[in-house]
């Protein structure tokens, strides 16, 4: 295969995934500017491998350079990083408290949600970073648990276990904010739409 050759396949398997490689390492960073240089760098790397991938699921094999480029920073930064324990016992097909895909798209609701987005990422930037990159590749990119063992590199059984905890502590730190706020309503979970414009927007 040509040099050209190898970079159009290249370009066709992996620019469609660039949005959820942007979403990924802006939830794992914390930081816009991080999360460009993440993506940079795992692009390029991705690139530099690429005769090595040899399968057909692209966009796990993308998303676990994306999170092994970001930790490889990580780790520099923080040599030393707390364990985590992890409970194996609930289920993590335990649907997200709130989690709501068919709301009614009427003006009003619309107002409301993008409050209830900006209080549920404010959640979700609290949590461990072992728990977070799992809710949101399950639930902002809709990835199955297999796929999510294979970005991550633990077994699915653990990916079901960080699950169903994280999704647990989401919606632990959901009910206190609102209760600080003084709000007595429900919190509906509601995905945004994907895309680095979208996602600057919701994080300021």
């Amino acid at each position: 295969m040509s040099h050209d050759e190898r970079r159009a396949r290249f370009e066709r398997l992996a620019l469609p995934h660039l949005d959820a490689a942007y979403n990924l390492a802006r939830w794992l960073s914390g930081s816009p500017s991080d999360a460009d240089d993440v993506v940079q760098d795992a692009y390029l790397r991705a690139f530099r491998f690429f005769e090595t991938f040899d399968g057909d699921n692209a966009r796990a094999w993308l998303l676990a350079i994306v999170r092994n480029t970001w930790f490889t920073e990580w780790r520099r930064r923080r040599p030393r990083s707390e364990d985590v324990s992890y409970d194996e016992a609930a289920s993590a097909d335990e649907p997200l408290p709130g989690w709501d895909e068919h709301a009614v798209d009427d003006p009003e609701t619309l107002f409301v949600r993008r409050d209830e987005i900006r209080l549920v990422h404010r959640a979700l930037d609290m949590l461990a970073v072992e728990y977070r990159e799992v809710v949101v590749l399950r639930e902002l990119e809709d990835m199955s648990y297999r796929d999510i063992a294979t970005v991550v590199g633990i077994p699915v059984g653990t990916v079901m276990s960080r699950l169903s905890r994280g999704r647990r502590m989401l919606s632990k730190a959901v009910r206190a904010m609102q209760e600080d706020a003084g709000d007595a309503a429900g919190v509906r979970l509601v995905k945004p739409a994907r895309g680095r414009d979208q996602e600057k927007s919701n994080h300021g």
